[in-house]
């Protein structure tokens, strides 16, 4: 594993490697080093919705969002709707996925990545 992976990559990745692990440390650094590769696959697709949406209308834009399942509520701003969209078609991808699969298998080691003092 490279440093210079894409987080898609590095996300599968990561996932392939938690199914096999049981020590919670080696868990927790897979957590941590996938929550930054999920977080920056969301910036990307967001991106990508971003410049896709940029020619849309507010009612377009709307339509989109509800077609997917982020409906654009009262009050939102244009870039909160965007932001919605991107969150909800980053969940479908298949490495937001496997991440989510990690999380769930870390957790029945009881690891995560919040002290449970915070939750």
């Amino acid at each position: 594993m490279t440093t210079t992976m894409n987080p898609t990559a590095l996300l599968l990745d990561l996932a392939a490697q938690g199914q096999s692990v049981t020590d919670p440390d080696t868990l927790h650094d897979l957590l941590s080093k996938g929550h930054r590769a999920w977080c920056e696959g969301l910036a990307d697709v967001r991106v990508g919705v971003e410049r896709e949406t940029a020619s849309l209308s507010d009612a377009l834009l709307a339509e989109r969002c509800a077609a997917a399942g982020a409906p654009w509520e009262e009050g939102m701003t244009r870039s909160e709707a965007v932001s919605a969209l991107g969150f909800v078609m980053w969940e479908g991808v298949p490495a937001a996925l496997a991440y989510t699969e990690l999380e769930e298998r870390a957790a029945r080691f009881g690891v995560c990545l919040l002290d449970e003092d915070v939750v």
